[in-house]
C-alpha cells in the first residue's frame, strides 16, 4: 500500500542510520572471520523492525545473535555436506526465523 493515511505499513528508516548499521555489521563479519554473521543479521533486522510500523504500531525484532548462531552453524554444515544443495532450504528458513522473531513493540 502507498504511504499516507490509511497505510497498513509505514517505513521511517533513513540512509544514514541504515548505512551505519550495515557498516558495523560488515566490520563485525570481517573481524570475526565470518563468525559474527548471525549477530550482523540481528543488527540489521532490529534496525528494519524499529523503523517499520504496522497500523501505527512499531515493530520489534526479538531474535538474538546466539540463537541465530546455532542455526547458522547447522545450515552452514548442511550446505557443506550437500555441496550447496541445502542452500535452497536456507533462504526460506531464514525468512521464517526473521518473521517469527518480529513482533509488535
Amino acid at each position: 500500500m502507498a504511504h499516507g493515511a490509511g497505510s497498513l505499513y509505514e517505513f521511517r528508516g533513513g540512509a544514514g542510520t541504515w548505512f551505519a548499521t550495515e557498516l558495523v555489521g560488515a566490520l563485525l563479519i570481517v573481524f570475526t572471520l565470518g563468525f559474527g554473521y548471525p549477530y550482523a543479521i540481528v543488527m540489521s533486522e532490529r534496525w528494519r523492525a524499529e523503523n517499520t510500523y504496522l497500523n501505527g504500531h512499531q515493530l520489534k525484532f526479538v531474535g538474538s545473535g546466539s540463537a541465530m548462531f546455532g542455526l547458522w552453524v547447522k545450515w552452514f554444515l548442511l550446505c557443506l555436506i550437500t555441496l550447496g544443495i541445502y542452500s535452497f532450504w536456507v533462504a526460506p528458513r531464514m525468512m521464517k526465523w526473521r518473521t517469527e522473531n518480529t513482533v509488535l513493540a
